[in-house]
């Protein structure tokens, strides 16, 4: 519920438009940002604007010709955003503040638990020469992509991929848990729902080496919403993401682009909450 200490804590003033960044976050980022290359003309772009862009179109949601026009250029914008998705930068970033806000909490940079799930988003109308397939889950009807997320026990991204939707999330489990375990080695245990009951994750996770896999099902005779141990944390998590407009449906043509998004989702909500700890 919001108070009068809560709303002072999140309040964004004197900011052009809430989604810009502030001088605390802009500090967390920039430093993580590539400069520009030697040689040549020297860069004119405002980085930091083209970021401010970037949140805006996530935000918001809106179109990229209906950004406004105090804002860089679309192509401008645009380019960036895919040069940083090629070149590992949001990646970088999102790895950056993932360590402090652990740290921020006082536990370990690696995590020892982590909770595994996936969101079945619909598909907007799209055209264009190229567009990665989509696909249509039965269960829940479904069409468009999913999303296979791994979180820590804060509720924050330890690694994501965008998946056709036909794809069962037993069979979608074992790409996304592979970089997991490259990237953060000293994983134990794996929670996860029902839908990864089978021969298909069990295998994966002794490929994968000593992780523990514990299914947690809900209550055959539970009539009525029930909180389910650890897996709690992962729904809000993908609660979450979901005040990003841009991520209300599948808009991109390309999934790496709903990937970098889906970073940026995650790395608004860590440095946000890198940059409060600052002021309290």
């Amino acid at each position: 519920m919001w108070t009068t200490e809560s709303r002072r804590v999140y309040e964004r003033p004197g900011l052009r438009y809430p989604s810009d960044l502030t001088d605390e976050e802009w500090a967390l980022v920039e430093p993580l940002i590539p400069p520009a290359k030697r040689g040549g003309r020297q860069r004119t772009v405002d980085v930091r604007e083209v970021l401010n862009c970037v949140f805006y179109v996530l935000m918001t949601g809106c179109q990229w010709r209906a950004l406004p026009k105090d804002l860089p250029p679309r192509s401008t914008v645009h380019e960036y955003l895919g040069l940083w998705e090629w070149d590992g930068t949001l990646a970088r970033i999102h790895h950056a503040l993932f360590v402090d806000v652990r740290e921020l909490a006082g536990k370990e940079a690696g995590p020892s638990v982590a909770i595994i799930d996936s969101q079945s988003v619909k598909s907007a109308g799209k055209r264009g020469a190229r567009i990665d397939p989509s696909g249509y889950d039965a269960g829940k009807k479904v069409k468009g992509k999913k999303r296979h997320i791994v979180v820590d026990t804060l509720g924050m991204m330890l690694e994501a991929q965008i998946q056709p939707d036909d794809i069962q999330d037993r069979d979608g489990a074992l790409p996304v848990l592979k970089e997991v375990r490259r990237l953060f080695p000293f994983i134990e245990r794996i929670f996860a729902d029902g839908g990864y009951q089978g021969a298909a994750t069990a295998a994966a996770v002794r490929e994968l080496g000593v992780w523990h896999l514990e299914i947690i099902k809900r209550s055959d005779i539970a009539k009525d919403f029930q909180v389910l141990p650890k897996r709690w944390i992962v729904e809000r998590t993908f609660g979450w993401l979901g005040r990003c407009c841009r991520l209300a449906k599948d808009f991109e043509n390309l999934s790496r682009m709903a990937l970098a998004f889906l970073r940026l989702a995650m790395v608004r909500i860590m440095m946000r909450r890198i940059a409060r700890s600052w002021k309290s």
